[in-house]
């Protein structure tokens, strides 16, 4: 495939059939994928490797427990230990032996209940990053790894799933290229944390309901073109993707609570996609076809299964005696559907003290910020910062710092008010997608600000990064206009692109030593510090 064919991909809209100007009900409700299958897959694979060259390279360093790995890596080990999450010895001795290859770092207590961990996240998360661990022991490396694959698929996933809203492999592919370059996703993809598998479980749910909607739609146009034109419509089959999009939002939902706001903002969506579909192919009850054939099972798929799918990451609560709130020896005194009901029982009761937990969350911490600061990078984390020698410099530092990189959110904040534009003009759908994504991954954090006063960060704005890329694309597919366009106006629009994706490059470059624990000399590393009194 010539490189000439590969760029004119942008926004390229198919071509009008020359005896009718108009579009066929086919191609309005899916418009065909041009350019090579081939390169719809390599050009991904690509800036798929090269992103998982820079989360892989040096994963074990720094060999410390950074922020809040202290927590999540030696729950991880102790879930696949235990099945559970268990107490650890007191103080700093626990890290301190962590880092020394001991793994004797649980509390020893006369009763099995006294020792069990009172936790406030669903342990899916702490399960992969567990799986590291099993696979390369409890090291730096090993509770980093999973991270780093996940943080990885998701530049792939996005990827693809840009390329097919938007039609254009070389969109699809500049998607992938930005994710790979995030400061923030780069380094949470190397930090034992839960948000990136948060992130992973969205990102995915969303390109499964996009691959779903046009799989919908494919059926729904063979329909139309076999029948004719109808009432209500057809049933459009059982939906697997939109049966794995309930799975990879309930996944989401067991890694933390949040992921409940894109089960009900994807909800809705994915309804409301259908809807537009019958309305598109011009039937008469196109809101009673969607409320009685689509309805029900996308309530199920999407409403139902993610709480199935939340419930079993309990599995092993439900399997131990060792949990907390656990009533092991009452549940199993009189029988297996007793044991059930009063396990149940407890287990709700473990989960309204969680919720209690989360709303009273108000501890001051020196890097909290607010959800309003998080789009423009005002407040990031320090997630390590020591003073060593050895930097050719009489002071030195080596630091991770949890910012993103500012060219791509910076742009990504104009993108977005032109998705808000291009929405409110034309009704395009991806606008109205990307948005809905943004939002849910940032509104309701300004409810727990305000209503709550909560502890909060900026990594918790994490879920929201693909979808700020996938709205610098749509920007960047309009900027450089469909085939066709008179005069240089593809040109410049290429031009243009191509040099913000070079900006993102060169500022990901730049920060890249106080991302990835570079020791580097002091009068560096302060250097880097965009705005001065909130990133120090």
């Amino acid at each position: 495939m010539a490189v000439t064919d590969f760029a004119n991909q942008a926004y390229e809209q198919p071509e009008p059939d020359p005896e009718n100007a108009t579009p066929s009900v086919r191609d309005r409700l899916v418009p065909p994928m041009p350019g090579s299958a081939l390169w719809g897959w390599l050009g991904p694979i690509l800036v798929t490797i090269f992103g998982a060259f820079l989360r892989f390279d040096r994963l074990g360093t720094p060999k410390a427990i950074v922020f809040d790995e202290t927590y999540y890596a030696k729950d991880a080990w102790s879930t696949i230990t235990y099945g559970v999450e268990r107490q650890f010895i007191e103080g700093d001795a626990a890290n301190q032996a962590v880092l020394r290859g001991d793994t004797n770092i649980f509390k020893v207590c006369e009763q099995i209940d006294q020792c069990a961990s009172y936790v406030v996240h669903p342990p899916l998360g702490k399960w992969l990053i567990g799986l590291g661990e099993w696979l390369f022991g409890l090291t730096p490396y090993g509770w980093r790894f999973m991270a780093a694959v996940i943080g990885t698929l998701s530049i792939l996933i996005l990827a693809r799933v840009a390329r097919r809203i938007t039609r254009s492999t070389l969109l699809g592919t500049l998607a992938g290229f930005l994710l790979a370059l995030d400061g923030l996703h780069f380094v949470l993809s190397r930090t034992a944390l839960l948000d990136i598998f948060l992130m992973f479980w969205v990102v995915a749910g969303f390109a499964c309901l996009v691959v779903d909607r046009d799989r919908s739609r494919q059926r729904l146009a063979d329909w139309y073109e076999s029948s004719g034109i109808g009432d209500a419509g057809p049933f459009l089959g059982l939906r697997p993707w939109r049966l794995a999009a309930g799975l990879c939002l309930g996944a989401a939902l067991a890694t933390k609570w949040t992921g409940l706001f894109f089960i009900a903002a994807f909800g809705i969506m994915t309804v409301l996609w259908d809807l537009g579909a019958r309305r598109a192919v011009g039937l008469r009850q196109s809101v009673a076809g969607t409320a009685r054939r689509d309805l029900p099972l996308a309530f199920a798929w999407v409403a139902v299964l993610p709480l199935v799918v939340y419930v079993v990451s309990f599995a092993g609560w439900f399997a131990t005696d060792r949990g907390y709130g656990r009533n092991w020896a009452q549940a199993t005194s009189n029988g297996p559907v007793y044991f059930i009901f009063d396990s149940l029982r407890s287990w709700v009761d473990y989960q309204k003290q969680i919720l209690s937990f989360h709303t009273g969350l108000e501890a001051s911490h020196p890097y909290q910020s607010e959800p309003w600061q998080w789009p423009m990078l005002l407040r990031p984390v320090a997630f390590f910062y020591e003073s060593p020698k050895g930097c050719g410099a009489d002071s030195c530092s080596w630091a991770v710092l949890g910012t993103g990189t500012p060219i791509i959110w910076f742009g990504g904040l104009l993108a977005l008010v032109a998705m808000i534009a291009w929405y409110v003009a034309v009704r395009d759908w991806r606008a109205g997608a990307v948005l809905l994504g943004y939002a849910a991954g940032w509104l309701p954090w300004f409810y727990f600000a305000l209503a709550d006063n909560r502890t909060m960060f900026l990594f918790y704005a994490i879920p929201m990064v693909p979808f700020m890329i996938l709205a610098i694309v749509l920007a960047a597919g309009l900027i450089i206009g469909p085939m066709g366009q008179p005069g240089n106006r593809r040109l410049y629009g290429a031009v243009a692109v191509g040099t913000f994706a070079l900006l993102a490059l060169i500022n990901f470059w730049w920060l890249y030593p106080v991302l990835s624990a570079e020791v580097i000399p002091y009068q560096d590393w302060y250097d880097r510090m965009l705005f001065k009194s909130g990133w120090i």
